[in-house]
């Protein structure tokens, strides 16, 4: 039997920490979402700085939690890994809404919804698996993952498509770096997805 059920008495506490990190993950991607027509405020970057700072006191709480439950099931090495996975989730969306707004203005009105759509999607996905790993659904994970690689796959195959773009036209070589290190960032975030993905995976198995 997957051996999670283990964590319904004291280390409740500590499943519900990683889905409120997760969820605060995906809410920084949902604002991105939603202002992603008007990047060029300022408002913008101190709302993404908010979001970040809420997630860092969930996992400062994590932290805070292993060595206060009475941990069993899992690892706290794990515990602490996904957390920080997490983590790095709103931390690179907060980059990259700290460099758009250092970018020249041609730079901020450039369309990134293609990129945004696959970070939302991928988002929702962390939040699924880490619920069903509160759940011990193990072969939804195993489904779960292979989706999230999935869409690590179009990211990848995607930003090759803008490095052609990028380089084929005329652009001002200063914007050129700015763009390019722009879309870099926001496959970041799809690559941290992937990673917390990848540690929910490992400890459903490791459980199971």
């Amino acid at each position: 039997m997957f051996s999670l059920q283990k964590m319904l008495g004291k280390e409740e506490m500590i499943f519900q920490l990683l889905e409120a990190s997760a969820e605060e993950a995906r809410n920084s991607v949902q604002t991105l979402v939603r202002v992603s027509k008007t990047l060029d405020e300022p408002v913008v970057s101190e709302e993404f700085a908010r979001l970040r700072q809420i997630d860092k006191k969930i996992t400062q709480q994590i932290g805070g939690a292993v060595y206060t439950a009475f941990v069993t099931a899992l690892a706290r090495e794990d515990i602490q890994q996904l957390s920080i996975a997490l983590y790095k989730i709103p931390k690179m969306v907060d980059k990259f809404a700290e460099r758009l707004m250092l970018s020249p203005p041609p730079v901020r009105r450039v369309d990134f919804s293609t990129q945004i759509r696959l970070l939302e999607q991928a988002t929702d996905l962390v939040v699924e698996m880490i619920r069903s790993l509160r759940k011990q659904e193990l072969a939804k994970i195993k489904d779960l993952e292979e989706r999230l690689q999935q869409l690590e796959s179009e990211a990848d195959e995607h930003i090759i498509v803008l490095y052609r773009q990028l380089y084929n036209n005329n652009r001002d070589v200063l914007q050129t770096i700015a763009l390019k290190d722009l879309y870099e960032q926001l496959e970041k975030v799809i690559d941290r997805c992937r990673d917390a993905g990848g540690v929910v995976a490992h400890i459903a198995l490791k459980n199971s």
